[in-house]
């Protein structure tokens, strides 16, 4: 065993040995050579835990050790104390420098030792955090890094549970081994960049810049240093650079300003043109660069405007929204930055304009992503579903590293407070308001928004944000399908000044449930969740949503399915089956087409009900989506007529359709510029099939599943 350490130590060691000469911080990536083992233990005491070296597994960052157990069996998964470690060697020459240990996300409660020296605590299994373990490590021998890990669900640390979805356990983001000068631009600030990059009085004609760069020098006099800040284009060309003399004191962390004025400045506008600079912050003693940082700046300026909607740089934008859980079937949270993009790419596909990121702070590379896509997204911490009295302080402490890490995404329009948190509702009106003052604070240029699931704007907990969001499940929690439309009306009618979000809709699927026999509402707690309620849902409740510019915003919920770990519905344990995708990415169900023929630009022909192919009716109903203008159908080579108008101008449906006996071709033909565009489905059938209908009468109830 020591062999083994022996030489992770010196492999680890080698590569900090060669980037000390260069100038400038080095990043490092750490998540090699980590072991790990299981609780629970019978002491916590770390200095203990020698008397079972041999016990340990090897792993790679990222890494959860519930990428199985919370996705197959509900309520059956481990949640409690872990530990991971890993041995490194820290070179001699690294003495007159600074290191830091900068994890990105860790599931959820960790405690950090360093050679068996306490090193910090942080609460919270999204935000990234950093420690300083400059004098706690030893030079030119081995060290050895301990960190105890938990996923228990506490009432003192948001989510206090794991009912609406899980808290993977584990270091399930990457790790980073940051060495720097004596002197650096912040490393511990929240685990921020320490730059802090704001903009104002935005127009085609000029923009006003202001970088807020946070210094800390740990030599023991002030040292003569300058601050350098540029702005450069996309091309690396200079557009504005501004340098300052500074004596820097060793007496905290000190704050230093530039204020920029850009004219005729390239505008950050959505997916149309996702417009970056960069802004390059350094600093220097004697020519020579001690630390540099570099972040992005998108410039635009959000409004948002009761009763009209949302505009970018003075334009309304469609804000065609779905939200977004980051876990994926048989990997948990761990995931590496090719499963963001295939996602991300997914909800470019469907033609979407804006994303909310739920319940909780997701990866900087997937926001830093967003920048360059031009996606408006809604970042939020995961204060959700329960009240428990002793979660307060946690709550402001992770809006606070949300807000500060996460501040210079152009991406980012709104930060989210809570989600269906209730009861005491005295309690959560104020933690809420608390959570605004301090979200306004920290960032005075967006705008903050709370989720209510009960649809009546007088409910005690609202009103404490910019923005009230609501999630409504109608046909599905409550009421009926077409129920959305008078609740609309009734908000339009009564709150016309208020902003107002449907910030989420939808129901469950089960792809292998399928039948043509549907109503206006469901059992939802039946084991039977049949795609073509989903699709009906979505056909009917988009077509509202699109005729309601009161509705300023509105997001699906969710793009794909996602584990739910103490539940079990719809004929499958563990799973949310509400996506347009499925866990494991590789079916895309018909409201996914749905939605790509209404918000997308490119070019879609789609029938529907495809694996619905067994039918139950002889004389039944063919639907197409097409984008491109009405499509020619066939069915078994005959056309089809008398085309009829559904809920959106992509909606085409043609009804009385005889199918006959065995097996039947239907194909969808349109054509846009000289091209043809078309799709086909098979269907079987052999005799009527009487199914019960799938009406129910709900109870009058939001669940907030």
């Amino acid at each position: 065993m020591m062999e083994k350490r022996r030489f992770i130590a010196l492999s680890v060691g080698m590569l900090m040995l060669a980037g000390v000469y260069a100038q400038g911080r080095k990043t490092i990536q750490f998540n090699d050579n980590w072991q790990f083992k299981k609780g629970p233990f019978p002491t916590e005491a770390v200095e203990l835990m020698s008397s079972w070296e041999q016990k340990w597994e090897d792993v790679k960052i990222p890494h959860t050790w519930n990428a199985r157990d919370m996705q197959e069996k509900h309520n059956n998964f481990y949640a409690g104390e872990t530990r991971y470690k890993k041995v490194f060697d820290v070179t001699e020459d690294l003495k007159e420098k600074r290191i830091f240990l900068r994890f990105e996300g860790v599931g959820q409660v960790a405690d950090l030792y360093v050679n068996r020296v306490f090193i910090g605590k942080h609460k919270g299994g999204y935000s990234a955090f950093s420690f300083e373990i400059t004098d706690a490590v030893k030079f030119g021998e081995p060290n050895e890094i301990i960190m105890k890990v938990d996923n228990s669900a506490r009432p003192d640390v948001i989510p206090v549970n794991h009912s609406l979805f899980g808290v993977y356990g584990g270091i399930y983001r990457p790790v980073w081994l940051i060495v720097t000068d004596k002197v650096n631009i912040a490393v511990t600030d929240y685990a921020s960049g320490g730059v802090y990059v704001s903009q104002n009085a935005v127009s085609e004609k000029s923009a006003e810049v202001k970088v807020k760069v946070k210094l800390s020098n740990r030599n023991l006099q002030a040292s003569d240093i300058e601050l350098d800040t540029e702005i450069a284009d996309m091309s690396g060309k200079t557009v504005s650079r501004q340098n300052i003399p500074i004596s820097l004191s060793p007496q905290g962390i000190q704050s230093f300003e530039h204020a920029f004025s850009l004219k005729k400045p390239h505008l950050w506008n959505g997916r149309k043109d996702p417009y970056l600079y960069k802004v390059i912050t350094r600093v220097k003693s004697h020519g020579q660069v001690l630390d540099e940082v570099i972040q992005p700046l998108g410039v635009r300026k959000v409004e948002i405007v009761a009763g009209k909607g949302v505009f970018l740089n003075g334009e309304k934008i469609p804000m065609y929204g779905v939200c977004r859980h980051q876990d994926w079937w048989q990997l948990g949270s761990a995931l590496e930055n090719r499963h963001h993009d295939a996602d991300l790419d997914m909800i470019m596909e469907i033609g979407a304009t804006t994303v909310r990121f739920a319940h909780y702070q997701q990866s900087d590379y997937v926001y830093s992503r967003c920048d360059s896509l031009g996606l408006l997204i809604w970042a939020e911490v995961p204060f959700v579903n329960r009240v428990t009295g002793d979660e307060a302080e946690n709550t402001k402490s992770q809006l606070q590293e949300l807000i500060r890490q996460s501040y210079n995404h152009p991406s980012i329009y709104v930060w989210g407070l809570h989600n269906e948190v209730y009861k005491p509702h005295d309690y959560t009106s104020q933690l809420t308001l608390e959570m605004h003052d301090l979200a306004k604070t920290e960032d005075p240029g967006r705008y903050t928004v709370s989720v209510n699931g009960y649809g009546n704007m007088d409910h005690p907990v609202n009103l404490n944000a910019d923005i009230q969001g609501m999630n409504r499940y109608f046909g599905w929690y409550e009421k009926t399908i077409p129920d959305i439309e008078p609740w609309v009306q009734g908000l339009e009618q009564n709150y016309p000044n208020h902003k107002l979000m449907l910030t989420e809709y939808g129901a469950d699927s089960n792809i292998y449930h399928q039948t043509e026999y549907l109503g206006n509402t469901i059992r939802w707690w039946d084991d039977y969740f049949p795609e073509t309620y989903q699709t009906k849902m979505h056909e009917v409740q988009w077509g509202v949503i699109e005729k309601h510019p009161y509705i300023l915003a509105s997001y699906l919920w969710n793009m794909f399915d996602f584990a739910a770990p103490m539940w079990s519905r719809g004929g499958v344990d563990a799973r949310n089956l509400k996506g347009l995708v499925t866990f494991d990415r590789k079916v895309r169900k018909d409201s996914f087409y749905w939605y790509k023929a209404n918000w997308s630009e490119e070019p879609v022909v789609y029938l529907t009900q495809r694996r619905n192919q067994d039918r139950e009716k002889q004389v039944t109903t063919v639907t197409v989506y097409s984008n491109i203008g009405t499509p020619k159908v066939y069915l078994n080579g005959k056309e089809l007529t008398g085309a009829k108008q559904g809920t959106t101008k992509v909606h085409f449906i043609f009804e009385n359709v005889k199918l006959q006996q065995g097996k039947n071709t239907v194909k969808a033909v349109a054509c846009k510029d000289g091209k043809s565009f078309e799709d086909q489905l098979d269907w079987t059938f052999t005799e009527e099939k009487n199914r019960e209908s799938l009406e129910y009468q709900n109870n009058d109830a939001h669940f907030g599943f």
